[in-house]
């Protein structure tokens, strides 16, 4: 008798994606593989952020009143102007992408070098706008006074706004009373040789309190958050005792120990977030350009395939579809 099984006629049509599951090459299974398990790490981050914010919504800083910045435009309150402009830019660098894409498919090689330089470009700009909000959002603006329960004291005075008073920052540096004897920093090269220490505030409590004083317009604001949605502005008497009983540090900028603008879980997430996806932005502008690169000089098109412009392609939309979840629950909500 013969042992072979007879064929039913439906193994091609259950194992018809032979070596290509789903009808995928192993590269873009590959990459669909990397985008799921990153998608879910991602996931974790902003869980983790939720949850924290969760717990200190009453302390937690006010985006629009931390992301006011714009290149070249010093002093003027324009919130999240910015940030709109980085989303936009890297929106766009994803339809370029698309197009590279399809022009691919199209076995037109011009049009994917132009829409391939195009997202490279775009991948830049956003990389390099990221590096200076970071920069920005270290060195501060108006500096403020950690309490000894690590709370933040922030400084302004009421000012009327089309008939209605309004609460405006005031820096630090604009009222600040320094003391000549006040303690420099120690430098290596002066007396205990190669010992440093950690750079000192840019002012002491006192320092802070004298020019408080000396200022009568001038109040201080919690990071508590009232019933109003607005941070709690103390009345004068308060705010000089708030400052002189409770102040600890002065702090100026942002690290991942204290920061000006509220509690300091806010920077961690902050570098920590928006420093991971950078990271992914900035490598895949290397891809981006290792792959434009081999457009200009033929490879793919010898090939007779751009597939590795798709492949690169998928990982970039992740990466913009990432930050439009990290722009809507970090900067929006």
């Amino acid at each position: 008798m013969d042992s072979t099984v007879a064929s039913t006629g439906t193994e091609e049509k259950t194992w018809e994606g032979g070596n290509k599951p789903l009808k995928a090459s192993y590269g873009k299974m590959m990459m669909w593989f990397f985008i799921v398990s990153d998608a879910l790490t991602f996931s974790g981050f902003l869980a983790a952020y939720g949850f924290s914010r969760f717990k200190f919504i009453k302390e937690w800083p006010i985006a629009d009143e931390v992301f006011t910045h714009v290149p070249f435009l010093h002093g003027q309150e324009l919130p999240m102007i910015y940030v709109a402009f980085m989303t936009f830019i890297l929106i766009m660098s994803s339809v370029t992408m698309v197009l590279a894409v399809d022009a691919g498919h199209h076995m037109n090689k011009a049009k994917v070098t132009i829409y391939m330089f195009l997202t490279i470009i775009g991948g830049l700009i956003f990389v390099g706008s990221q590096a200076w909000e970071w920069a920005t959002f270290i060195q501060g603006d108006y500096g403020a006074v950690q309490t000894n329960g690590g709370n933040i004291l922030q400084f302004g005075e009421y000012v009327n706004v089309d008939g209605k008073e309004e609460f405006k920052r005031i820096s630090i540096d604009d009222f600040a009373v320094v003391d000549a004897n006040s303690k420099a920093q120690h430098e290596r090269k002066n007396g205990l040789w190669f010992v440093g220490e950690e750079t000192l505030p840019p002012y002491t409590v006192n320092e802070i309190y004298n020019g408080l004083a000396a200022n009568s317009n001038i109040l201080v604001r919690k990071q508590l958050i009232n019933e109003e949605g607005e941070k709690t502005v103390l009345s004068r008497e308060e705010s000089l005792k708030q400052i002189k009983e409770d102040g600890k540090l002065v702090v100026k900028g942002a690290n991942l120990k204290v920061n000006e603008y509220g509690t300091s879980l806010f920077a961690d997430f902050f570098f920590f977030i928006t420093g991971f996806h950078g990271f992914h932005v900035f490598s895949g502008v290397v891809l981006n350009i290792i792959i434009f690169f081999n457009v200009v000089l033929g490879t793919y098109e010898r090939r007779g395939s751009y597939e590795m412009v798709e492949k690169v392609g998928l990982y970039w939309h992740f990466v913009d579809l990432v930050w439009v979840f990290v722009f809507t629950f970090f900067y929006l909500v």
